[in-house]
């Protein structure tokens, strides 16, 4: 039940009407600064979701300007296999677990995806603002291997050859060139992102439970398998140049 969950998370603001649930990324009421604290959160968050019956239509969006602001500072320090235990298990968790909501999602990038677009983009549906942009930053420029799920979801999307210089080169990819390469659906003017899932996601909600949950199935299956695959690997390579990229910090 929504009651159970509605309340319960300090980075997720939670709303639902007419069967339409709405995940709202923030820190402090303002745009979401990722750290531990959300790392471990939203794969809770999701699994609340995909346990809740009565949602049938799932958006996800951020808040203010960005998607995701920035990082914090929580994860910087010597690493620890305790440290890293903790990452490897919520990073693991947090992307399964946003595939296992048995509904549709939609995303509304309300503005720059630099950390962590993964989440948006493995909805359903993705609805990008103008002025955003789809980035993996924190990762190879900064020594550390892009393999908590991104290695497996960028070549997918963009094809083995552009999604591999990608996650090496840090590029970004603006609204426009995300929906010409078919990974944006829909590219709104500022401000109207989460608008356009609304509309998006009462289309979606004339279907019927089953119709909704088993359609959600078949095309997340493929993704599902790959991250079974892959996303356990990569997160260990991640974990071994954590090491050495932050010995003494």
């Amino acid at each position: 039940m929504l009651a159970d969950y509605e309340n319960a998370f300090r980075h997720v603001r939670i709303r639902r009407e007419d069967g339409i649930l709405e995940l709202q990324l923030h820190s402090d009421d303002g745009p979401l600064v990722w750290g531990d604290g959300p790392h471990e959160e939203l794969g809770r968050v999701f699994t609340a979701v995909g346990r809740d019956p009565d949602n049938r239509v799932v958006i996800v969006t951020g808040t203010g300007s960005d998607f995701i602001a920035s990082m914090d500072a929580s994860w910087v320090g010597a690493m620890t296999a305790q440290k890293w235990n903790r990452i490897y298990t919520h990073g693991q968790r947090l992307l399964t677990q946003l595939l296992d909501i048995e509904v549709p999602v939609i995303s509304a990038i309300n503005g720059p995806a630099k950390i962590h677009a993964e989440i948006a983009l493995l909805a359903d549906i993705v609805v990008a603002e103008q002025s955003s942009y789809l980035q993996d930053a924190p990762h190879f420029k900064f020594g550390t291997v892009p393999g908590d799920g991104v290695h497996v979801i960028w070549p997918m999307l963009l094809g083995p050859n552009r999604g591999r210089s990608f996650l090496l080169t840090g590029e970004r990819i603006g609204a426009d060139e995300a929906k010409r390469l078919g990974i944006v659906a829909e590219v709104v003017p500022d401000g109207q992102s989460l608008a356009a899932a609304w509309k998006w996601a009462r289309q979606l909600a004339r279907q019927s439970d089953i119709t909704l949950r088993y359609t959600r199935a078949a095309l997340t299956q493929n993704l599902k398998q790959q991250l079974l695959a892959q996303l356990g690997f990569g997160l260990a390579l991640e974990g071994l140049t954590a090491y050495e990229t932050w010995p003494d910090a």
